[in-house]
């Protein structure tokens, strides 16, 4: 007869599992290898807004690029989660300083 802990079964469980690691690792080989990507993303304001996506480099240079951009293209921004925001449409810019700094990139979206 099989005890009453081998009939259970976990239903819920806060506790993460091992295995973000390596996937986190795949992400990061993904993003230096493909290159950046470039779109605008339209906010809940009406507001455009500029995204330099897959930026390849430690999140130190991502932040000094980002600095650049702003700089260059004369406009606010943040980085939020390895992502470079830009306030406006700003993609004639940031090609001009990516292929600069030769960073591979492509325009993504409509």
């Amino acid at each position: 007869m099989a005890s009453s802990s081998d009939r259970t079964r976990l239903a819920y469980s806060t506790g993460g599992g091992g295995d973000s690691a390596p996937k986190t690792l795949a992400v990061e080989m993904d993003r230096k290898t493909r290159g950046a990507r470039l779109r605008l993303e339209r906010r809940a304001s009406g507001r455009v807004v500029t995204v330099i996506a897959d930026v390849p480099g430690t999140p130190g240079d991502i932040e000094a690029l980002a600095k650049l951009l702003k700089t260059r293209c004369g406009t606010g921004g943040s980085v939020k989660d390895l992502q470079i925001e830009l306030q406006g449409d700003k993609r004639d810019a940031v090609q001009l300083v990516l292929r600069e700094r030769r960073i591979p990139h492509k325009l993504a979206g409509g």
